[in-house]
């Protein structure tokens, strides 16, 4: 089994943490393959991030299908691109916020979110709204931590973390916590150890529930809404991302691929 675990935003270096995340939960027989695109911006941390964000996650499914890939996990807590990619492949394509609130369904009955800078808590709103655990979410809380001081100061962001983890414990009542970013998978472990509760990361939840799915010949629906996106031209720098029929994306060639 090939699961590919897309980070999307380019910074290797979080790439390389979120695949020991993965790898913690990774079976024998399942192999993990961990990217960041070739383009897009370092971290994502705004709507305009996302938005950029998800032309680079494409890129890694066209890739991915070429390569005989399973599943798909879009490592970014914001889910970008998430829709789009399932319209390109009939394997699994799970985001990283979704499969953690579904985890966090089994471990009580209530969570809350703790994530890096507050202009997010709005995008972690809309997503619970939409996966449906909007009865379940209790807190949304934020470290003010940017994204890529995980990596340059992991000691000083997991204080912040269990600092602000502790006070939605004890305001709203929570039974679990939520990681609100993937930079943050590795501080998981500890920081569930240090609270007593259970602490959800998803991207160990995704990377689970994925190799669930491929064993169980779990598919995306070719039906509806997730059918191939309709053959249409596209002009400009996005032109090599052109649909022209059912077996385009065998054909494709990746983005960087055509500019070379």
């Amino acid at each position: 089994m090939k699961i590919k675990v897309i980070n999307p935003n380019t910074t290797e270096a979080m790439t390389r943490s979120i695949e020991e995340a993965a790898l913690l939960v990774a079976e024998t027989g399942t192999t993990i393959e961990a990217v960041s695109p070739a383009m897009g911006p370092v971290s994502i941390e705004s709507h305009y991030d996302e938005a950029l964000a998800s032309v680079g996650v494409l890129d890694e499914i066209r890739r991915g299908e070429a390569e005989g890939t399973d599943a798909y996990v879009i490592a970014c807590f914001g889910d970008p691109g998430l829709d789009a990619a399932r319209e390109l492949t009939s394997a699994p394509v799970l985001g990283i916020a979704e499969a953690a609130f579904h985890a966090a369904s089994f471990a009580g009955r209530s969570f809350g979110i703790v994530t890096t800078l507050s202009r997010t808590l709005g995008r972690a709103r809309d997503l619970v709204d939409a996966y449906g655990f909007s009865k379940l979410c209790v807190s949304y809380a934020a470290c003010e931590i940017p994204v890529l001081a995980l990596e340059r100061e992991p000691l000083a962001c997991y204080r912040k973390l269990e600092a602000e983890s502790k006070k939605v414990l004890a305001e709203s009542g929570a039974d679990s916590i939520v990681l609100g970013c993937a930079g943050m998978a590795g501080m998981c472990q500890r920081l569930s150890k240090a609270l007593h509760v259970p602490v959800i990361d998803g991207v160990q939840a995704a990377v689970a529930l994925s190799q669930a799915l491929v064993r169980m010949n779990m598919h995306t629906s070719s039906v509806g809404e997730f059918a191939l996106p309709p053959a249409k031209p596209v002009i400009g720098l996005l032109q090599a991302f052109t649909l022209d029929g059912a077996d385009s994306l065998n054909n494709a060639e990746s983005l960087d691929d055509a500019d070379s």
